[in-house]
């Protein structure tokens, strides 16, 4: 007699796998971790092999374990394939994006709009945070599609823009220079203050915030200089006329995840249209 391996087992399983812990995987799955150990021993009882051993707090996979992970994200794959043929342009499920602050304060709004246009019926989770935390977000199969920061070289690179300098002209005679960052991690904060260690120039944190608009506020009050783009700071201190040290280009980078469908697909296109409406993407210096 045939014995049958229910989707939604195989789904948890790898969950478990993929984001290392039981209690990380309820995060995916949306199930308590006790429904999840006992998905996993029913699992094991269908399979009747162990699946898991743990070394101290870590689950680890055992032979039977990896050759199963194998066999579950084909099966899943085609189950998700079926169901996407099936149901056409249906998203099953939310509808999950990811901004840093500063795309929501410029381009979430006029996003949302258009795909709640086009799909009236699905349900949007919008998560506004750094660049590292959404990738983290993003690779663990919590985020669909991700607007964030990245390197000039960066794969996933929709547009690049120049970093500057930005706050009160009359801070640059200070020294030590008075510096006002985001925590980290921040790519504008390392920028800065490698630039300024490059150059020999001695500076002084004088603000550390989440906050971009904490960051903003503490630049337009004169406080200190900052390190970003002009997308949400205004006008930066003209390169030109500043005795400050150059700084990088930065990457507006859109990441979206495996195999999306169609849905998914036209969401991250409009993220990109958004990108290019607001001429975000500016040609290389030199």
């Amino acid at each position: 007699m045939a014995v049958n391996l229910p989707t939604e087992l195989l789904r948890s399983f790898a969950a478990i796998v993929d984001s290392g812990s039981m209690l990380r995987a309820t995060e995916r799955v949306f199930v308590t971790q006790s429904a999840l150990s006992l998905q996993m021993k029913r699992l094991e009882e269908i399979v009747q092999t162990p699946l898991f051993r743990r070394e101290g707090r870590r689950l680890s996979l055992t032979p039977a374990g990896d050759a199963l992970l194998q066999f579950s994200r084909e099966m899943l794959a085609l189950n998700d394939r079926a169901v996407t043929a099936l149901a056409g342009d249906v998203l099953n499920g939310p509808a999950r994006i990811g901004f840093v602050q500063d795309f929501a304060d410029t381009l979430l709004s006029g996003v949302l709009a258009r795909f709640a246009q086009l799909n009236p019926e699905t349900l949007l989770q919008v998560r506004v945070a750094g660049s590292a935390e959404l990738l983290e977000l993003l690779a663990s199969d919590r985020m669909d599609v991700v607007l964030c920061m990245g390197g000039e070289d960066d794969p996933a690179a929709v547009a690049t823009a120049p970093m500057a300098w930005f706050g009160d002209q009359a801070l640059i005679a200070r020294s030590p220079l008075p510096i006002a960052v985001l925590e980290q991690p921040c790519r504008f904060r390392d920028a800065a203050l490698t630039a300024l260690e490059v150059a020999g120039r001695p500076y002084r944190i004088v603000l550390e915030t989440p906050s971009l608009s904490a960051l903003r506020a503490a630049v337009d009050s004169g406080l200190g200089l900052t390190c970003r783009t002009d997308l949400v700071m205004g006008r930066p201190i003209p390169a030109e006329t500043a005795d400050l040290p150059p700084l990088p280009r930065v990457a507006y980078a859109r990441h979206i995840r495996q195999s999306p469908p169609a849905a998914i697909g036209r969401l991250a296109d409009l993220v990109l249209s958004a990108v290019i409406d607001n001429q975000l993407d500016q040609p290389p210096e030199g």
